[in-house]
């Protein structure tokens, strides 16, 4: 390892930020918050009088663990062993503390899938089939053991707020007034899982459709995939060439969790 390319390379911040007025929380799920504990001096804020305890600044958070730019653990959708449960197995024992982070990081191979993103029904995501990573592969090369691919949907344009921002979730997920994201068919992870792709990521709310998202989760999952959703910025790396990172919030017998992606491009 070349420590003078690594702080040559130019670091690209894939994670969108979280906020009580942006929509990286997924409906039904725990309302993300974040509220002042302590300010600098007591103060009138939107939580109400916050008084001093010192002259320091601290806030409390509460959120899902899949808000945000977030990762799956398999046990999110494994049971554990004993449980009596259908799929159940020894990754059911596997939460997000235990994943090994050289899993969550690799070589970038970037799909760009965003014409698909035009094409879906109201409530309905089109699926990125393997066919779409073969057209891919012929043009850039084969997928390559310990790749992470990244699927380019362009769906991080709605993670805006106000009236635009339902078209990320509520309006595909909650009211099936706006089409669903791009997102990979369960033929797709196998595909990719058969040639050694350990991490799948996305800038879409998830690796799941909006009308069936279940079946590519027990799929990927149950393999030992890892999966990290709601990324942006895929636009600004390279189709191969830059080196992904994502490192979650250590957080025991988790079944994912928040954190922050980057990638590093050769400067």
């Amino acid at each position: 390892m070349d420590p003078n390319a690594l702080s040559a390379a130019r670091v690209v911040d894939l994670s969108l930020t979280v906020s009580e007025r942006l929509p990286g929380t997924w409906p039904g799920h725990m309302t993300y918050a974040h509220h002042n504990w302590n300010w600098f001096a007591e103060a009138e804020g939107p939580t109400g009088v916050t008084r001093s305890a010192a002259p320091y600044q601290t806030n409390f958070v509460v959120m899902d663990e899949h808000c945000g730019t977030h990762f799956d653990a398999p046990t999110h959708f494994v049971p554990p062993e004993g449980s009596g449960l259908p799929l159940a197995g020894p990754l059911g024992a596997q939460s997000g503390d235990r994943v090994p982070l050289g899993d969550l990081m690799g070589p970038a191979a970037v799909v760009d899938v965003r014409p698909l993103a035009e094409g879906g029904e109201p409530g309905v995501s089109p699926f990125i089939r393997p066919d779409h990573v073969r057209v891919w592969e012929r043009e850039h090369g084969a997928v390559r053991e310990g790749e992470v691919v990244l699927f380019r949907t362009g769906w991080d344009r709605y993670y805006v707020e106000g009236e635009e921002g339902e078209r990320y979730m509520h309006g595909p997920l909650v009211t099936g007034e706006f089409p669903g994201w791009p997102a990979p068919s369960p033929e797709t992870v196998v595909y990719l899982d058969e040639r050694g792709v350990k991490t799948v990521g996305i800038d879409a709310p998830s690796i799941g459709s909006a009308h069936d998202p279940v079946p590519v989760h027990q799929e990927g999952l149950g393999r030992g995939m890892r999966y990290v959703e709601i990324l942006t910025n895929l636009g600004e790396l390279p189709v191969r060439g830059a080196f992904f990172v994502f490192l979650p919030v250590k957080i025991a017998r988790s079944s994912g969790g928040p954190g922050r992606a980057v990638a590093l491009v050769p400067g």
